[in-house]
């Protein structure tokens, strides 16, 4: 199949909406992108996704790895992270088009358990332990991964067929990623094995407790690894320490709550645990470039 066929899929389906994306689609997980311009850096928090870039071209950053994809390409997310992406090739003529399909990991851990089964399948252990293990890549997207892309696209206009023809769409999308030039770095992260298992749960916990303060001790304890392993897997992981990774998601949840339950620069410091409003607001500007007052102000105004 050519990418032209998704291209034109993805055109079609943008043009009829209002305005930027990113669109909400009728199945659950997946989001449609549109941007006719290129954009400011944004931040937000990853899931666990296949971003598949259309058209055009953009960059995240995750901790101190910066990942550029664009067309034909797809950068894979198998752990829930704070990040900072940016759209970098864009016009109206040729706008920025991508597809969002969040990993249903369920389905993930079936594909995979059936193709243990298989001679010669991939093992979690094999060529991706937890000292190896990356928490992001970008691969190639051609191929049978275009082909379920294009059929995700045709269902999206048929609703009623979702709930029967979906599913089987994101098997064929684990399992082509599950036998892909990758497979071990999914196997690892996503399904858990080994030392990236462990790692992944201390990061659950530390989505959950983000506001509390944690010592990097109690942590290695939880993943049941020494401090310096813990430490180095983590970073391994999510290029970036364990402090790193809380403050992020501390300053975006202080941000949301300024923007959309209208508190206070000093109120929601407190509130995701911060006892310094000074140290807060320098942290704050540090990360997105204007003090929290500021930003806000800006971010409101942008999206009047």
């Amino acid at each position: 199949m050519s990418n032209d066929a998704l291209l034109e899929a993805v055109t079609r389906y943008t043009d009829a909406q209002p305005g930027d994306g990113p669109y909400l689609t009728p199945v659950k997980g997946v989001m449609i992108l549109r941007s006719n311009r290129e954009k400011q850096p944004s931040h937000l928090i990853f899931k666990p996704a296949l971003c598949i870039v259309v058209q055009g071209a953009k960059w995240t950053i995750f901790g101190n790895q910066r990942f550029h994809y664009h067309a034909g390409q797809a950068l894979v997310v198998s752990v829930e992270m704070p990040a900072v992406g940016r759209v970098v090739e864009a016009s109206r003529t040729e706008p920025f088009l991508g597809i969002v399909v969040e990993f249903d990991l369920a389905v993930m851990r079936d594909v995979f358990e059936g193709l243990a089964t298989t001679e010669g399948a991939i093992h979690p252990e094999a060529g991706a332990n937890g000292e190896s293990a990356h928490g992001v890549f970008v691969t190639d997207f051609d191929g049978p991964l275009a082909d379920c892309a294009l059929r995700l696209m045709r269902l999206i206009g048929t609703p009623q067929a979702i709930p029967m023809l979906y599913p089987s769409i994101m098997r064929e999308i684990c399992y082509w990623l599950l036998t892909g030039p990758r497979a071990a770095d999914v196997a690892a992260i996503v399904l858990g094995s080994s030392h990236a298992h462990r790692v992944i749960s201390v990061i659950h916990s530390l989505r959950n407790r983000f506001a509390e303060a944690v010592r990097i001790k109690e942590l290695a304890l939880q993943a049941q690894m020494s401090p310096s392993s813990f430490h180095r897997q983590f970073k391994t992981l999510t290029s970036m320490t364990p402090l790193q990774y809380q403050k992020q998601l501390r300053l975006l949840e202080a941000r949301r709550l300024m923007l959309t339950d209208a508190a206070n620069a000093e109120t929601a410091a407190f509130q995701v645990g911060y006892e310094s409003a000074s140290q807060f607001s320098r942290e704050y500007a540090r990360m997105f470039g204007a003090p929290p007052r500021r930003d806000v102000v800006t971010l409101r105004a942008a999206a009047g």
